[in-house]
């Protein structure tokens, strides 16, 4: 199952690529809102699963799928092969920070450069299904929407402008949450756990890697964040890019107007963001 935001409204889209609108399939009793599906997740699953037809669209009219979630969480170092590359110890505990959410983008939006210091980072992103505090590993993936494609881009001298670092405001510029272009539900990815992910700049591959290589699994984020703070419906969590950042390079490598992203995991999706 994929459900997407399509200008505005929660949408099913079927494997031909053609949409179908919740709010109508299901004769007004799911909502509209693409941000009031989440807690009723599962009976959108029972929609998807009798629903015919749909209508063709195009990628520009797709939204980010939670445009405006209450918390949206980032994990920094997650993968061991981007740790080594920046030489940092291997965490003991997720490193989160958050990125604010007047930062969400579109998942075929422009991206904004007007900062010399903005680098990319592909990342696999999770959106919180019921939510809820206390969740424990076992229960983890039950307390996921979906999964989809995120890139956590980010202003280098502005992320580490304080000692220590202090990241959200790096993370947070205009546009540096692009994600989508839609989620696929955790249910119904059989590898979730070990998920194939590329990211090309200027069709050049600065990013291949796979998420098996995280330190901390999906599950265990979950659990840590909600043993501390209540997860809504519609939070995002962006678990952490792997090795290939720009900002690790010799010499450093930054993005630049012109260039375009186009950021891929396997089974889930593609987005493609254009620097302006």
């Amino acid at each position: 199952m994929r459900v997407a935001n399509l200008n505005g409204r929660a949408s099913l889209i079927t494997t031909d690529n053609l949409a179908i609108d919740i709010a109508q399939a299901s004769g007004g009793t799911l909502p509209h809102d693409p941000m009031q599906i989440f807690e009723r997740w599962t009976q959108v699953r029972s929609l998807a699963a009798t629903a015919r037809g749909g209508v063709p669209f195009a990628s520009a009219e797709l939204d980010a799928p939670s445009p405006a979630p209450r918390q949206i969480f980032g994990i920094g170092l997650n993968y061991r092969e981007h740790a080594v590359e920046t030489g940092a110890p291997i965490p003991d505990t997720p490193l989160t920070f958050t990125k604010f959410a007047s930062a969400v983008n579109k998942p075929f939006g422009d991206i904004i450069i007007d900062v010399p210091t903005a680098d990319w980072e592909i990342e696999l992103v999770v959106v919180i299904g019921a939510g809820g505090r206390n969740i424990p590993e076992s229960a983890a993936w039950a307390a996921v929407a979906g999964l989809c494609v995120g890139q956590d881009i980010s202003d280098r001298v502005l992320q580490r402008a304080t000692q220590p670092p202090q990241f959200s405001l790096g993370k947070s510029r205009a546009g540096y949450a692009p994600f989508g272009p839609w989620l696929v539900d955790a249910a119904s990815v059989t590898n979730r756990n070990a998920l194939p992910l590329m990211c090309t700049l200027n069709d050049e591959v600065v990013q291949q890697s796979n998420s098996s290589d995280l330190i901390f699994t999906i599950p265990q984020l979950i659990a840590y964040l909600s043993s501390i703070v209540a997860l809504y419906p519609g939070d995002v969590v962006f678990t952490g890019t792997p090795s290939g950042v720009g900002g690790a390079r010799t010499p450093p490598m930054f993005l630049a107007p012109g260039d375009v992203l186009v950021s891929t995991i396997d089974g889930v999706g593609s987005i493609t963001n254009r620097c302006v």
